[in-house]
């Protein structure tokens, strides 16, 4: 399934992509995510990899979608290998709460996303200035990956913790959006509104994980080691977790 997160400024994106790869050394094999930002990225890398600026460099992508960009940019793509960690994912996020907790999965993709940052050293997020809340689920609801069978349970669960969960569809059909793992993704809309903070975020993903058929959330949550902020006019801040901050 494709990326289908909208919002951000293009040019926004190509610059915290440049940015990014000051991160990326030579021979490096890096996590690649889905959605726009990570596709800029890919764009950048490739071009980098053309120009001679960069050599040896690999990926393990996140979705067929991501890993058909890299292969045309000229990056050879892979798989994870036992006991060796991935140098670096770069991804990208639609809310950003000030301690870097985020909300994913908009592009289909969260489990792979999940797996390939936990496999990285770092995980660096690039994000348009739009993607910056005071609070999660200011914008966007929370992403939660379902096994097929299990829809209908889970959704009277998830609507038991106070959330209201619709099945994501196909744009202009009816049929259901499949993710990567061709289970069904319930986009959880927060009645209450946004999430108080860290804490209030870390109890509702371990509650709702804890729902028989659940495979994953979009609350990615402690994972980013820095996020990439870019504006229209081409400026690029960097946040970066505070020591201390919630885990």
């Amino acid at each position: 399934m494709g990326p289908v997160d909208g919002g951000d400024d293009a040019g926004a994106l190509e610059a915290v992509a440049v940015r990014a790869l000051e991160l990326v050394e030579d021979g490096a094999r890096l996590g690649l995510g889905t959605g726009r930002a990570a596709a800029a990225f890919i764009a950048a890398l490739g071009q980098a990899v053309r120009d001679g600026r960069l050599a040896g460099v690999s990926g393990v992508a996140t979705s067929e979608s991501s890993a058909s960009a890299a292969r045309a940019a000229g990056i050879p793509v892979g798989g994870l290998e036992e006991g060796r960690l991935l140098d670096l994912t770069v991804d990208g996020a639609d809310e950003v709460a000030p301690n870097l907790d985020l909300i994913k999965g908009r592009g289909g993709a969260l489990v792979h996303e999940r797996i390939v940052a936990a496999a990285a050293r770092r995980q660096i997020i690039l994000v348009g200035s739009d993607k910056l809340v005071r609070r999660l689920g200011e914008r966007h609801p929370i992403p939660v990956e379902v096994i097929r069978l299990a829809g209908p349970f889970v959704l009277g669960r998830l609507q038991a913790l106070g959330l209201s969960p619709v099945v994501r569809a196909l744009p202009g059909a009816p049929t259901p959006a499949l993710t990567e793992n061709g289970n069904l993704t319930l986009d959880c809309a927060l009645v209450g509104g946004p999430l108080a903070g860290a804490q209030t975020a870390r109890a509702l993903e371990t509650a709702i994980r804890a729902i028989p058929g659940v495979i994953d959330t979009g609350l990615f949550l402690g994972t980013a080691e820095r996020v990439l902020v870019g504006f229209p006019d081409g400026r690029v801040e960097i946040l970066t977790r505070q020591p201390g901050s919630s885990p």
